[in-house]
């Protein structure tokens, strides 16, 4: 069984292709999934981590609030698309999440960003992102001009090839010309603070050693 599990361990390894995740906390992380399974609010459903169990770990765990990002959070991380996380897809995400690389960030959040799937983040994208996060603003004037300016000044900012929304390639530009526009329609990847608190609990066995 040991021999098993470690060339599971091996072969997800392999698949995130990340030298940043040890197979020590694959190990951890699988654990921490197992714990989250059984405590889900419909355990009946143990095909892995339903959208309204993890919107709750996103909430407790790496302090994310905005329901429209953790929706599209959630979508990020089912890459097969069964309305399910399981463990491979939460090792996936959580790679990107605790130890990315700008690449992988810059994917991650863009995607995020691309609701439709149809690889461009559009006005319309933009504006129901936006909206929804700056909408609470006080202000004077009609708020929904104020997020159709913010659309229009960020499309202005990342649109290279001036073809009306904003593509993978355009993405990547802007963001590497400044970092601040990785996150630019909402907070989608955790602070320092939530990924040193998740890695001292999950990790803290290994910590220890």
């Amino acid at each position: 069984f040991k021999a098993l599990f470690s060339n599971y361990l091996d072969n997800l390894k392999n698949i995130i292709n990340s030298k940043a995740i040890s197979k020590t906390e694959i190990e951890c992380l699988i654990c921490d999934f197992n714990v989250l399974l059984r405590e889900q609010i419909n355990p009946g459903k143990a095909n892995g981590l339903d959208r309204q169990n993890f919107r709750s770990i996103l909430y407790n765990k790496f302090g994310m609030s905005d329901a429209i990002i953790m929706d599209a959070v959630f979508r990020t991380f089912d890459t097969d698309v069964d309305s399910f996380i399981s463990v491979k897809e939460w090792i996936e995400g959580l790679s990107v999440f605790l130890r990315g690389t700008l690449d992988e960030k810059i994917k991650f959040c863009f995607q995020v960003y691309d609701s439709n799937g149809d690889n461009y983040i559009t006005k319309e994208e933009m504006f129901h992102m936006l909206r929804n996060s700056l909408i609470q603003l006080p202000n004077d004037e009609d708020p929904e001009e104020g997020v159709k300016d913010m659309v229009e000044i960020t499309l202005k900012r990342m649109d290279y090839d001036h073809d009306g929304k904003v593509s993978l390639a355009d993405f990547d530009k802007a963001v590497r010309e400044e970092n601040l526009l990785l996150e630019a329609f909402g907070t989608c990847l955790p602070d320092r603070k939530s990924i040193r608190g998740f890695e001292q609990q999950v990790f803290q066995h290994q910590l220890e050693k």
